[in-house]
């Protein structure tokens, strides 16, 4: 029995609204057609998805476990129309991302040395975007920095480098050649925490701000919101007037590693990843000591 996508899509809409007729409304399509869909796709999995009395729409443990399962399966049938379209237009072009401070050059010259032919795009993105641009193929391979939800992508682990404090320039603190994380306890935190929501201000005075990107982070900090903290690297590619940044060598280092969707076979995407990892003691190097300067358009 194949799986039927468009069975899928429906059966997520259901699963992310537990409600038809909304999600009928979503898709575009009657609710007895919906309805009929969903019954359908039970019987075709041989199993009850969702529980459906007079308190409303849930999920069964069948269908919480389909839900897992159809978010990179649908995202990879985007990535296959992405990639199809590109190929399809004569282009040969691999989207690298990259998150602040890691550099892509190093890595962008030792493939280019073996592909003159595959234009290399790079892109900026933040935490929130790491898994879901490559599962869906707006971008092939990313340097990634850790946690990262795994499901759907291969990872590979390329170097860890120290993390700073950051603080506003006025800080108690700011002078200290390096700190340890007991002269922070108490301090209000700017943090990330599910970067699709906007700032907003928790209840308890210590509990910060919560933030999406280095910008907003530093935007924070120099407002005197709270402190935060920032692999070195992403500090060396990131200046505010208002902020200063200190060691704190106790702090657990960050993590960087090379991603790509697990369905994203190809010599040229697994010959980006041999660059990445050949380079990636200059990389880890080039991010922490500023050897090197970005181009003008590198980054978009």
């Amino acid at each position: 029995m194949d799986l039927d996508l468009r069975k899928l899509r429906y059966f997520v809409a259901v699963a992310d609204r537990l409600h038809f007729g909304r999600a009928a409304d979503e898709l575009h399509i009657a609710q007895p057609v919906l309805s009929r869909q969903i019954r359908a796709l039970e019987q075709d999995l041989g199993a009850s998805l969702f529980i459906r009395d007079r308190h409303g729409v849930a999920l069964t443990d069948a269908g919480r476990q389909l839900l897992a399962d159809a978010g990179p399966l649908l995202a990879s049938t985007h990535a296959v129309r992405r990639r199809v379209s590109v190929a399809a237009r004569g282009s040969r072009r691999l989207m690298v991302g990259f998150r602040a401070g890691i550099p892509v050059i190093p890595a962008a010259r030792a493939f280019e040395a073996r592909h003159p032919d595959v234009i290399v795009d790079v892109q900026r993105i933040e935490g929130d975007e790491q898994s879901p641009m490559l599962l869906d193929g707006r971008i092939d391979v990313a340097y990634v920095r850790l946690p990262i939800d795994e499901t759907g992508l291969r990872v590979t682990p390329l170097y860890t480098e120290p993390r700073v404090a950051v603080l506003p320039a006025g800080h108690r603190l700011a002078g200290k050649e390096e700190l340890t994380e007991a002269d922070l306890a108490g301090e209000p935190l700017v943090w990330h925490a599910d970067p699709s929501t906007q700032p907003t201000r928790r209840p308890h005075p210590n509990a910060g701000y919560l933030v999406r990107g280095v910008d907003e982070t530093l935007e924070h900090v120099a407002a005197g919101r709270g402190i935060s903290f920032l692999a070195r690297s992403a500090s060396v590619f990131s200046s505010h007037p208002d902020v200063v940044y200190v060691p704190i060598p106790d702090l657990a280092p960050d993590q960087v590693c090379l991603a790509v969707a697990a369905s994203h076979t190809s010599p040229v995407v697994d010959d980006f990843v041999s660059a990445a990892q050949s380079t990636a003691e200059i990389t880890a190097e080039c991010g922490n000591y500023e050897m090197w300067q970005l181009g003008g358009d590198a980054i978009s």
